[in-house]
Order: structure tokens, then C-alpha cells, then sequence
């Protein structure tokens, strides 16, 4: 290491403990042990342009161990990112771009949002697979416009995550070759040194999961550490995973220790941290000789090369280029009215999911997706696609039963660009999906999950495969359209909604078969809309998904008793709610406070549109094992229970 090297390593550390110690808030352990791995990574391999952080063939890098954000930060600004020192001085404060986790869309050079551990790693294995994907659909004989790594670095917590596994297990089958996995073991979590909880030999574990492993013993040694990065490089028949031990907080006087990882040094722990250091300048600055070492970043800019190489190939394969445009864009051209024809009279929406999404698929090029293990049972595979494997590059991806990275791949992929991507399995497991739901609303990322057996109507699979809870759960999230489709018309509006947004999508769907309905379609995309309705009505029935049909006979039936209702689909109560306060007073009038809500689930999310006058015809226990028949006889899904419900309400106070 010279001295400019050294210099430069103390750069990052000294800016990165004197934002944590500003703020009074941070986690100094980890950028002063990593600090060596970043700047020989950032200085000297990944191929990026700081002034251009959207280069289209950039290397990617994905900070895993999202705690460590003031690393990054320090890393950017140093590098010529839009970071400025302001920047820095005013981390994890209200209004800053850099934030107390690295966040997509705020902070330049930031390419996904971190925190939650292990996130990270799925993320990046989408990251290497998108890359991989649009390579073989684009790239051709002397023109490799798209070629470059993904890095993601990650400490000893991310590989205590079941999310981590999960998604090195599947990039290791499909040969990831261009992932390298870069883990900080500094042996020290939270409540002290790994060795009480995590014991096994990482290295010996990817290494069965079909990875490349390489060790470095001293992290310390940039020259060690490049080496390292190289020889992962050089691997062409599956992911590398760098192994470096380095020493949590080195140079504080907390080395090693398990008191520096998520606390500042406090003014006197960060003097003597530099002192050791030999860092002898005042914070927040930066020497003019490290300004000038990160300056060569700029100057030797891979994007001219590959700008030329771009005007090459759009001459050579003018078509293919404007596909890749689009592709890179986002742009997605539906014609909805072939989407919304529909030739049957009844039909799971399941069913009806599976014709909508493959007439998508012959209408976007770029959709990408698949399931977990359930393809046949989710009706969610691509007539015709190809699949994605170790050899092959289609667009259905089997991604085994590992549901919660599944979801994590769809962010990364969709966060690479150049694809539209959907995943699925029953609602049932979204359970175990749902940090990563949680991410792509954050993100506001328009992944689309596809779920199936939507209720009790599951029947015999019993309680534990019949969703009670889940509505309201993912009801609950925020930038997130979760649709309960009534037929066939509503899923094909649910699917273009899908389409159409900018943020991700629930699509949750029945096994059993369903009626066709009058009056459904496109009103579907305003949330909430008034599906039948009589003159001078003095109640509402309000319904979701298969419950809807329901509701209409009850409909009829409280006609013959001489009580009018009106009959209100609510596919998606979080668009409904976008709507304007008058349209919402023309679907649900505030003096109509008799109001009954039918789902075949929790009826909390219902509760504000019920009202204190209201009632429910819903679900508050977990299901049974029984056929599907018996079940919503059982929990009074039935029409008979909606206008007895209906009656009493409408009758109660006369």
C-alpha cells in the first residue's frame, strides 16, 4: 500500500465516523474495518462514471449491510458522485440525501435500498440475472453493449439471513458468473462475536451451492484484496463470493469489539481513531492529493467507449436498439380491449389470470417472471416463453420454493432495468414474502405479485393454506394496489393497472370458478364502484372478489323482501381512496350509513367504510379443512346470511 493508497483509506474513514459522530447517529464499526475493500474496489475495478450513475453498462454495487451507509457516502462524495460535503455533514438528518440506509432515488450511485439484512444479496442476484438476460437478448458478435458485474458487499449479519441463502442457492444453479459477493467478516454482530450463534464455514457452503470462494486473510491488503477481485472476475462458470477478514472499528479504540457497531465514538473516540490512523487533519476535509487520486475515476470514463460502441450497433441492428431503448425505458404498449374480451361465462380468476397474462406477455417483450415451484397450480406460466436456466435465457424463471427471495430477485431485476417482472406463489406464503413486498413499495417499484387461493375457497388444503389475515396486512402497506378481483373483466383491469403503475401490485386471485359479470371492466381501476343499483336504495352492500356475486343475488333476494341495496365492488380499496372526495361520496353517500361489507376474510381494512352503523358478512378465525362448499356455508358466505345480515341492519332502528 503507498502512501497516496493509505491516504486515501483514511479519507474514508475519517468522513465516514465524523458524519455517525455529527449526527450523533450511525454505525462506525463497519466503514472503518471495510474502508480498504471500498476504495480498492471503487478505485480501482468497478467500471463506473461518476457523473453519469445511470451509465447504462456500469458495474452495479449493492451495499447489503445497509448500516454501513456512511462507508458508501463517504466512498461517493470522494468518487465525484452528486454527494456533496454538505451532503455528508448533514447524514441521517430531515431532508438529506443521505439517509441512515442507503435509499433508491434519493442518493446518487445508490442502487437499491438496504437495511434489512440479506435483502441486499437477493437484490443483486436479480441484478446479475437481469444482466445475463438482456446480455443474450441484445448483445451480438462484436458488439457486447450490455457486459458488466454486479458487487455486493455484505457482512456476517446478511449471511445469518435465510434470504441470503435462498438466493445464493439459486445463483449458484443458474451460474451467476458476473455476481461477486463480497462478505466482511469481521466475526461481530450486535450482541458480541459471532461465534455464539454462527459457527459454520461460509466458504464451504457456497462452495455446495456452486460458487467460486476466495479468502483473504488480512483486509488490510488492497493488493490482496484486488487480487482477489480479479481472480473472482476471471471465473466464468459461476458467482464468487471474496471472503476478507477485516476488524470491526479499526483504529477506534473499540476494535473488535461489538460496542462500535451501532453507536458513535463520541469527539474524544473519534480524535484518537484518527490519530491512529495518522489522519492529522481537520474534519471534513479532504487532502488535494486524494482529491486528485478519485479524479482519475472521471478521466478514465468507460462511457465514451461504450457511447461509440452504442452508435455502432444502432446502425448495425437499428431494430434491436430501439427495442433495447424501450426495453431500458419502461415504455409497455397493451391494447387493453383484447386483454378485456372475454368468450366464457364463468372462471376462476386464476384461470382468467393466466389468459390475461399471457396475452401480456405476446404484447411485452420485456415481461419476466415466474414462480415458486407453483407454476402449474398458479396458472402463471408463458405459453411459449422459453425458460430461464443455467444454459437458456427465456422469460419464465422457475425460482425453486424460496419465496421470500423470489420476491427480492423481482426488485433487482426490475431495479437493473430492461424488463417488466411478476412473481407469484399461493396468498397463503405471501407471509414470507412480505419484507420484500415491503421494499418494492418503498422503492415504488412496479413488480407484480400474483397471487392464488385467495380464501377459504382452498377447501380441503385447511387452515394453515387459506388466507384469513392477508388482505389487511398488504391493505395496510403504503404505494401498494393490492386488487381482489371479482371475474374475469376485473382481473384483465387488474393486470393493465398493473401495467400502468408506478408502484407494485397485488393481484390476488381465486382457485374456484367465478361468474362472469355484467357491468365489470374498467371501473375496476377507480378501487371501488357502483356495480348495481336501484332507486331510492337505503342500504349497500359492498363486496371483493368472489363475494361479489354473492352480493348481487342478495341483491335480488332483499328486492323481494322490498328492500332496496345498492351493490358496491371494492377490488382495491387503495385506489379507491385516491379518488376524489366527490366521487367517493357518488359510490358510498355519507347518508347511507347502512352498510354491509362481504369478504371472505378479515374485516378490519372494511371498518372504514362500514361505519358505526355497519355490519359484516367477513371472516375473524382462522379457516377449516373441509371442501370449499361446506366452508363459506359454515362461515355464512352465503346468500341467505347476507340478506339476513342486511335485513336486521336495514330493519334495526324502524
Amino acid at each position: 500500500m503507498n502512501n497516496i493508497d493509505k491516504l486515501s483509506i483514511g479519507a474514508i474513514r475519517a468522513l465516514s465516523i465524523e458524519q455517525i459522530e455529527k449526527a450523533k447517529s450511525g454505525h462506525p464499526g463497519l466503514p472503518l474495518g471495510a474502508a480498504p475493500i471500498a476504495y480498492e474496489l471503487f478505485r480501482h475495478h468497478l467500471r463506473h462514471d461518476p457523473t453519469r450513475p445511470d451509465f447504462i453498462d456500469r458495474d452495479r454495487f449493492i451495499l447489503s449491510a445497509g448500516h454501513g451507509s456512511a462507508l458508501l457516502y463517504s466512498v461517493l462524495h470522494l468518487c465525484g458522485y452528486k454527494v456533496s460535503m454538505d451532503d455528508l455533514k448533514n447524514f441521517r438528518q430531515f431532508g438529506s440525501i443521505t439517509t441512515g440506509h442507503p435509499e433508491y432515488g434519493v442518493c446518487p450511485g445508490v442502487e437499491t435500498s438496504t437495511g434489512p439484512l440479506g435483502q441486499g444479496i437477493a437484490n443483486a442476484v436479480g441484478f446479475a440475472l437481469a444482466e445475463k438476460l438482456l446480455a443474450a437478448k441484445y448483445n451480438r458478435e462484436g458488439f457486447d453493449i450490455i457486459d458488466h458485474y454486479t458487487y455486493v458487499f455484505s457482512g456476517d449479519g446478511c449471511l445469518q439471513e435465510g434470504i441470503a441463502y435462498e438466493a445464493a442457492s439459486l445463483a449458484g444453479t443458474l451460474k451467476l458468473s458476473k455476481l461477486i459477493l463480497i462478505y466482511d467478516k469481521n466475526d461481530i454482530t450486535i450482541e458480541g462475536n459471532i461465534n455464539l450463534t454462527f459457527t459454520e464455514d461460509v466458504g464451504k457452503r457456497h462452495e455446495a451451492m456452486g460458487w467460486h470462494v476466495v479468502r483473504v486473510d488480512d483486509g488490510e491488503d488492497i493488493d490482496a484484496i484486488g487480487r482477489a477481485i480479479e481472480e473472482a472476475k476471471s471465473v466464468k462458470d459461476k458467482p464468487s463470493i471474496v471472503i476478507v477478514k477485516t476488524t470491526i472499528g479499526f483504529g477506534s479504540p473499540k476494535a473488535g469489539m461489538a460496542a462500535c457497531h451501532g453507536a458513535p465514538l463520541g469527539a474524544d473516540g473519534v480524535k484518537q481513531t484518527k490519530a491512529a490512523l495518522g489522519y492529522d487533519y481537520p474534519e471534513f476535509t479532504v487532502p488535494d492529493e486524494v482529491r486528485k487520486n478519485f479524479a482519475a475515476l472521471i478521466e478514465n470514463s468507460p462511457v465514451p467507449a461504450h457511447e461509440k460502441l452504442m452508435a455502432e450497433y444502432k446502425k448495425r441492428y437499428p431494430s434491436e436498439y430501439a427495442s433495447l431503448m424501450d426495453d431500458l425505458s419502461g415504455k409497455i404498449e397493451i391494447d387493453e380491449a383484447e386483454l378485456l374480451k372475454c368468450e366464457v361465462s364463468k372462471i376462476s380468476t386464476r384461470k382468467a389470470g393466466n389468459i390475461v397474462l399471457n396475452k401480456l406477455a405476446d404484447m411485452i417483450g420485456c415481461l419476466i417472471g415466474g414462480s415458486a415451484d407453483l407454476g402449474p397450480s398458479n396458472l402463471t406460466t408463458l405459453n411459449g416463453k422459453g425458460e430461464v436456466g443455467r444454459d437458456s435465457t427465456g422469460r419464465y424463471i422457475h425460482f425453486g420454493i424460496r419465496e421470500h427471495a423470489m420476491a427480492a430477485i423481482a426488485n433487482g431485476i426490475q431495479l437493473h432495468g430492461g424488463f417488466r417482472t411478476y412473481v407469484s406463489t399461493f396468498f397463503a406464503f405471501s407471509d414470507y414474502m412480505k419484507n420484500a413486498i415491503r421494499m418494492s413499495a418503498l422503492m415504488k417499484l412496479p413488480v407484480t405479485y400474483i397471487f392464488t387461493h385467495d380464501s377459504i375457497g382452498v377447501g380441503e388444503d385447511g387452515p394453515t393454506h387459506q388466507p384469513i389475515e392477508h388482505l389487511a396486512g398488504l391493505r395496510a402497506m403504503p404505494d401498494l394496489d393490492v386488487f381482489r378481483p371479482a371475474d374475469y373483466k376485473e382481473t384483465a383491469a387488474a393486470f393493465i393497472g398493473a401495467m400502468r403503475a408506478h408502484n407494485p401490485t397485488c393481484i390476488v386471485e381465486s382457485r374456484q370458478d367465478l361468474p362472469v359479470l355484467e357491468n365489470t371492466g374498467m371501473d375496476a381501476l377507480k378501487g371501488g364502484y357502483v356495480l348495481s343499483d336501484i332507486d331510492g336504495f337505503e342500504a349497500i352492500i359492498m363486496a371483493a372478489g368472489s363475494e361479489v356475486s354473492l352480493a348481487l343475488q342478495a341483491q335480488s333476494e332483499l328486492l323481494n323482501k322490498g328492500i332496496k341495496v345498492r351493490v358496491v365492488s371494492m377490488p382495491c380499496f387503495r385506489l379507491f381512496d385516491s379518488q376524489s372526495e366527490s366521487y367517493i361520496e357518488s359510490v358510498l353517500p355519507r347518508n347511507i350509513r347502512k352498510r354491509v361489507a362481504v369478504e371472505a376474510a378479515a374485516s378490519q381494512p372494511w371498518a372504514k367504510y362500514v361505519g358505526l352503523d355497519g355490519a359484516y358478512v367477513c371472516i375473524d378465525e382462522f379457516g377449516l379443512s373441509a371442501p370449499a362448499a361446506k366452508l363459506f356455508d359454515h362461515f355464512g358466505l352465503t346468500v341467505e346470511n347476507i340478506v339476513a345480515v342486511t335485513q336486521k341492519l336495514v330493519k334495526a332502528d324502524v
